[in-house]
């Protein structure tokens, strides 16, 4: 899956999502991924529980099928956000919203914030 194919299943859970893709002005893996992430920071705040897992099972989608451009837009935009997405967030919200994200992302997820800067 390339970052065109992404944002047909972005918008498959996020209608809207295309008309935002549309004002981006350079399009490429990383800046469709920081778009989304951004609206999942958003459906955190808003505690929209039931968009916010479905998107977080398309990323984990995206992910799993798409080529190494995206797994990096990935890993270094979502996986680097998530503490600061739930930083405002109740423990056990956090816990939910982790539990949500597959085993995969949340492999990477640990190897990120346990590796320690070279």
């Amino acid at each position: 899956m390339n970052y065109l194919q992404a944002v047909k299943e972005i918008t498959d859970v996020v209608p809207d999502f295309e008309q935002e893709v549309k004002e981006i002005k350079i399009q490429n893996s990383y800046s469709i991924i920081r778009t989304f992430t951004e609206r999942i920071k958003s459906m955190i705040r808003q505690n929209d529980r039931n968009l916010l897992f479905r998107s977080l099972q398309k990323m984990d989608k995206i992910y799993t099928d798409g080529d190494t451009i995206l797994k990096n837009a990935i890993e270094t935009t979502f996986i680097y956000s998530l503490d600061n997405c739930t930083a405002f967030c109740s423990e056990e919200y956090r816990k939910v919203i982790f539990s949500h994200i597959s085993a995969n992302l949340q492999k990477v997820y640990s190897r990120q914030i346990y590796s320690h800067g070279i």
